[in-house]
C-alpha cells in the first residue's frame, strides 16, 4: 500500500509577506505623526485537498465510496421491475418513501429516469459513491419491504417499511463506523516508530509514515529532506524519491519509546517530541 500525506485543517503564520505584497496598513497606535504599519496575517483553512483523500483512502475500483456524512445523497432509491403496467404505482412508493427519509434526517434521491434501465442507474450511483442503494420491485412492494445495498461493501439486506427511516440511520451510523476503522487499521499498519537512522530510510522506502524522535530546529529538517532522499531510480518508483518532511506532531506520543536525541544523525539536540514524517510525492 502506498501511504500519501496530505494538508488538513491547519494555521499558517504568513507574517507580512502579503501585506507588503498587497499594502496591507493599520495606523500604529503608538505614534503621534500617524505612521502606518504592515499587518501581520495568518490562515486557517482545511485543505480541498482533503477531498482528495476521501477518494484514495476509502475509493475502489466502481468509483467513489464515501462516508455518509459527508455524501451529497446518503441514499438513492430505485424502482425496479418497472412495467408500463406498474410503473405510476412504484414511482408513488419510491417518491413517498422519499418524502419519509428526508424528513427524518436521511438525505435521499429517488432515481425515477425513464430513459436509464435499472442496472445503469446501479451503476451510476455506485460511481458517485452513494451510501446505500434502496432496490424497490413488485415483490418488495407486494411483502411492505426493501432491499438495501452497502456502497462500501456490496452486502445486501432486506428491511421491513415499517421503521424504515430508524433502521436506516442506524445502518448509516455502521457504514461510517467500519469505514472509519477499516483506514484507521490502514493507516496503523502502515505507520512506525523509530530512532535509527539507517531503519528510518528504510522504513521511508517501504512508503512507511514514521514518527521519530526530533529537535525542532528547522536545519535539521533540512538535513533530514536531504539526507534521506534518493537518486537512484527504483524498479517499484520508476523515478528517483523526494526526502521525507516533518507533516505534524502527533498528541498521542509513543508510550514504549523514550525520546532520545533528534534522529538526524549528526545532531546531538535532545529531542522534543516524536514527530510524524513522510515522504514528498
Amino acid at each position: 500500500a502506498v501511504v500519501s500525506t496530505q494538508s488538513g485543517h491547519y494555521g499558517r503564520d504568513l507574517g507580512q509577506n502579503f501585506s507588503k505584497m498587497f499594502n496591507i496598513q493599520f495606523e500604529d497606535p503608538d505614534s503621534t505623526t500617524g505612521d502606518k504599519l504592515f499587518a501581520h496575517q495568518n490562515s486557517w483553512g482545511l485543505s480541498t485537498r482533503s477531498i482528495g483523500v476521501v477518494v484514495m483512502v476509502h475509493g475502489d475500483n466502481k468509483g467513489l465510496v464515501l462516508p455518509p456524512r459527508v455524501a451529497m445523497y446518503q441514499a438513492v432509491i430505485v424502482p425496479c421491475g418497472v412495467t408500463d403496467a406498474n410503473k405510476d404505482q412504484l414511482n408513488t412508493h419510491c417518491t413517498d418513501m422519499k418524502k419519509t427519509l428526508q424528513k427524518a434526517g436521511v438525505r435521499t434521491h429517488a432515481d425515477l429516469r425513464e430513459n436509464y434501465n435499472t442496472g445503469w442507474k446501479f451503476n451510476h450511483w455506485e460511481l458517485k459513491g452513494v451510501p446505500v442503494r434502496i432496490e424497490i420491485g413488485p415483490r418488495d412492494l407486494k411483502n411492505n419491504q426493501v432491499v438495501v445495498v452497502r456502497r462500501d461493501t456490496g452486502v445486501k439486506a432486506t428491511l421491513q417499511n415499517e421503521n424504515l427511516d430508524d433502521q436506516l440511520s442506524k445502518l448509516l451510523d455502521t457504514i461510517h463506523d467500519d469505514m472509519y476503522n477499516r483506514a484507521l487499521v490502514e493507516r496503523d499498519a502502515n505507520m512506525a516508530v523509530t530512532t535509527n537512522w539507517e531503519e528510518f530510510c528504510k522504513l521511508l522506502d517501504q512508503k512507511k509514515i514514521i514518527q521519530a524522535p526530533y529537535c525542532g530546529d528547522i536545519s535539521c529538517e533540512e538535513i533530514i529532506k536531504k539526507d534521506s532522499a534518493r537518486t537512484e531510480v527504483t524498479e517499484d518508483d520508476k523515478a528517483p524519491a523526494m526526502g521525507a518532511k516533518s507533516l505534524c506532531i502527533p498528541f498521542d506520543q509513543p508510550a514504549d519509546a523514550p525520546c532520545e536525541t533528534c534522529i538526524q544523525q549528526n545532531c546531538s539536540n535532545p529531542a522534543t517530541a516524536y514527530t510524524l514524517f513522510g515522504r514528498s510525492y
